[in-house]
């Protein structure tokens, strides 16, 4: 355990002592880890840390935080989580699902909170929604489930295509093997070719996307953690002309065509909310998996525009948000 005080206590054990109980209660600061295989987001770190101050948690006053990410290496991991239980952190914070079975594979006795878009149950993380047990609890999206989704408003956008291009990280097997299964029982459904794209960092995506476009894609779906806000991703569907939809709740927004996505920030609110219980003293096995189902369809005018494209009344119809 970490204390704000430990300058008071190498400099004399009385002083500390003296302190009222109180006082010496809220010096008392916990320390968790963030456990992911890409840096945080800073929406990820605004959501995260309002939901830990709704439970009177501080990073700085009451909270000390490790990050551990590994730049999109999924291999490395496991090695991250083992050093967090190594250095006996109160909570280890999971936010995908690589870096979940990584964190429980190391500990059993450390709570873990996860935030995952795959069922926690099917992958075995818990033995179920409602009761948990074990050393793990969270929240849980749709955004792996909806993958056939965003096919299907893809090709609503652009009807008269035939081929669409897919990338997707093969790093990351568990969320990506239910994107791909879904999509291609879709793609059969819609009478479409899914031109299938391996990409594990950003160096890859203009080979990736060039590959697609030249086998004659005429729109894109980019799957989870592959970098849906990214901003060389947007560049390249506006060189290549290709219509994309999104995972990221933030990609419309930030310049990309559309996307659908599950209600992140609250997801994001959840589990920083989830954490402060836990450092209260709740126990992961007594608290339910959150499940956000929300989702939201964005869509920007001024990208469809600079492609020679309309969005459909009924797209536009369906949108939560507009971007002008």
């Amino acid at each position: 355990m970490i204390t704000i005080g430990r300058r008071a206590f190498i400099a004399g054990l009385g002083a500390t002592a003296a302190l009222p109980l109180a006082a010496r209660a809220q010096q008392r600061m916990q320390v968790i880890g963030l456990l992911n295989a890409l840096p945080q987001p800073s929406q990820f770190a605004t959501n995260f840390f309002r939901g830990l101050s709704e439970t009177g948690y501080v990073e700085g006053w009451n909270l000390a935080v490790e990050n551990r990410s590994t730049e999109n290496r999924f291999d490395q991991l496991r090695a991250l989580a083992d050093d967090l239980v190594r250095r006996q952190v109160a909570v280890i914070v999971a936010s995908s699902t690589p870096a979940a079975v990584a964190a429980k594979a190391a500990t059993k006795s450390i709570p873990i909170v996860f935030a995952i878009a795959s069922d926690p149950v099917e992958i075995g993380l818990v033995a179920s929604l409602n009761r948990p047990g074990g050393n793990l609890t969270g929240v849980t999206t749709l955004n792996s489930a909806v993958a056939a989704k965003r096919l299907e408003l893809l090709h609503e956008m652009v009807p008269t295509a035939t081929s669409i291009g897919v990338l997707f990280n093969p790093t990351n097997p568990v969320d990506t093997a239910s994107e791909t299964k879904e999509l291609e029982a879709t793609a059969r459904a819609l009478g479409l070719r899914l031109l299938i794209q391996k990409v594990s960092k950003e160096s890859e995506f203009e080979a990736a996307v060039a590959a697609v476009v030249s086998q004659g894609a005429g729109g894109l779906v980019i799957g989870g953690l592959v970098g849906g806000t990214s901003d060389s991703l947007f560049a390249l569907a506006a060189r290549y002309r290709v219509p994309a939809i999104y995972s990221g709740s933030r990609a419309a927004a930030d310049g990309g065509l559309m996307s659908y996505s599950t209600d992140f920030a609250d997801a994001q609110r959840l589990v920083g909310a989830y954490t402060g219980r836990i450092l209260k003293g709740d126990k992961p096995a007594d608290l339910p998996v959150q499940q956000v189902v929300k989702m939201q369809l964005r869509i920007n005018m001024k990208t469809a525009k600079s492609l020679g494209l309309t969005f459909p009344l009924t797209l536009l119809g369906r949108a939560d948000e507009v971007i002008e």
